[in-house]
């Protein structure tokens, strides 16, 4: 059948899941990426999911681009083909320390989807992949119960090709001797590993998750932790075994194709025949998806990384302006001194700039971000004030209608996306304040409140959603479409 791969070993994957959020997926990720790469076998990693962070992580970890899978995002299809676009090929392996694996970190509970039926989980992700899956279980405080765990998750879904699990917060030998015998005999599948408790602060959180690897403040000890976990007490070398045993999957024809060298290790400084889109990218500014900067390169952009922490203006020969996500709060005091970059971040706009903001760019782009009972100034580009409080505002997947004019999308398109954010717009409570133009009815999610999101003011748009280019392929096309316009081509 053309697209199949017919042997199993040709893309070695392997899914590490969880039961719930916290198990330990990414700090276990982290580490098999480290140990595996220690010892002599390449590694790819992917995220279930939207998350930015935790990607950023398993890049530190695999030192290779990290791409998001996520079947709400881009669908199944579309999920599937960026997998086995950007897989390692085992085929080409010539020796037992040129072996690869395919590392995909789930997200939530196994079985965590966007509604009662697990629409969307990792589970789903697992079975389109043709993937097995090795549960990490969090055994603090538990024996023989880890085995009912483990048999519901089989029983719920038999069709899952569960391969093994790792025992996590394991108290001691007898403990992990308990666990193991129940979950072997019960369960009719191995145990590849025990991590103890360890004392470690390890992979420290805050609001969003865990601290950035750029923002972390010894991100090499953290590694080391991390590795010298697995390295002692997980069975690495089965966890190989089980990826590179996976049976055949079902490829779309589009996946079949490599990207190049380029698209996965160069930091995007694509030189193309077209306009010059500038992206703020820093530990302020940090969260994009490798395959957005790609598309907008792919149509001929050339992109200029900016950081929003360097004292700068803007570069003078922007024809667009690009602001992803991130945090923004933690770096308030120096966005604030920076008046030379809100300066001519405020000029630009008034100029007729296109500006592309997602969340933290919203917030850049607001006139002031409140954080922790402070005021700081921002750009003052939107007539808003955005105060960042203790729980989340808007949390999970969105889809939003395109009903308003705006500088990048057509009347009618739906757009899916995420949001993942503390800050709200201050006094706009279940609605937008005044009559601050939006461009987007939200269908599902919340947005800047009162069903809206997509701010619109002169060419620039700001929202709390987050695109993905290979769901949202529109949004591309409009931004390079604007910058275009902008610089007379």
């Amino acid at each position: 059948m053309p697209g199949q791969i017919m042997n199993g070993e040709a893309f070695p994957r392997l899914v590490i899941a969880g039961l719930s959020g916290d198990a330990g997926k990414t700090f276990v990720s982290i580490g098999v990426a480290l140990a595996a790469r220690a010892a002599g076998c390449r590694v790819r990693a992917f995220k279930k999911g939207p998350d930015y962070i935790d990607a950023a992580w398993l890049r530190w970890a695999s030192d290779d681009v990290v791409r998001n899978l996520d079947t709400f995002l881009m669908g199944t299809a579309g999920a599937v083909a960026s997998f086995f676009r950007h897989a390692l090929d085992g085929r080409s392996a010539s020796a037992a320390r040129d072996e690869a694996l395919n590392l995909i970190e789930g997200n939530r509970g196994l079985f965590d989807g966007a509604d009662v039926a697990g629409t969307d989980s990792t589970a789903v992700l697992a079975k389109a992949l043709a993937a097995p899956v090795v549960l990490v279980l969090n055994v603090r405080k538990m024996t023989r119960t880890a085995a009912a765990c483990v048999r519901g998750c089989q029983a719920l879904d038999p069709d899952l090709a569960l391969a093994g699990v790792i025992l996590n917060q394991v108290a001691g030998e007898r403990h992990e001797s308990v666990v193991r015998q129940a979950i072997e005999r019960e369960c009719g599948i191995p145990v590849l590993g025990a991590i103890p408790r360890l004392d470690d602060a390890r992979l420290p959180g805050r609001h969003l998750g865990l601290i950035t690897p750029a923002e972390h403040p010894a991100i090499e000890e953290a590694g080391r932790v991390a590795l010298d976990a697995v390295r002692q007490h997980v069975n690495v070398g089965a966890l190989i075994e089980a990826a590179r045993a996976a049976g055949p999957a079902e490829c779309p024809p589009q996946a079949m194709w490599r990207a190049n060298d380029s698209s996965r290790k160069n930091a995007f400084r694509d030189v193309g025949a077209g306009p010059t889109i500038g992206y703020v990218c820093d530990s302020a500014f940090s969260f994009y998806y490798p395959e957005n900067l790609e598309a907008l390169a792919a149509r001929g952009a050339t992109l200029v990384p900016i950081s929003s922490l360097s004292g700068e203006p803007l570069p003078g020969h922007l024809d667009a302006l690009y602001i992803g996500g991130g945090f923004p709060e933690t770096h308030a005091n120096a966005l604030s001194a920076n008046v030379s970059l809100r300066t001519s971040i405020r000029a630009g706009a008034k100029a007729g700039l296109p500006i592309y903001a997602e969340c933290g760019g919203l917030m850049l782009l607001a006139r002031s971000v409140i954080w922790q009972g402070r005021r700081h100034d921002m750009a003052d580009v939107l007539p808003i004030d955005v105060e960042v409080g203790s729980r989340p505002q808007g949390h999970g997947y969105v889809r939003l209608r395109v009903d308003r004019d705006n500088p990048f999308f057509g009347g009618g398109q739906e757009l899916r996306g995420h949001e993942f954010h503390y800050s709200r717009i201050v006094g706009a409570g279940d609605r937008v304040p005044g009559d601050l133009p939006t461009a987007c009815a939200i269908e599902r999610g919340t947005g800047c409140g009162g069903g809206r999101d997509g701010i619109v003011v002169g060419n620039v748009w700001a929202s709390y959603t987050h695109l993905h280019a290979l769901g949202a392929p529109a949004w591309a096309d409009g931004l390079v479409a604007a910058a275009t316009k902008a610089a007379g081509r």
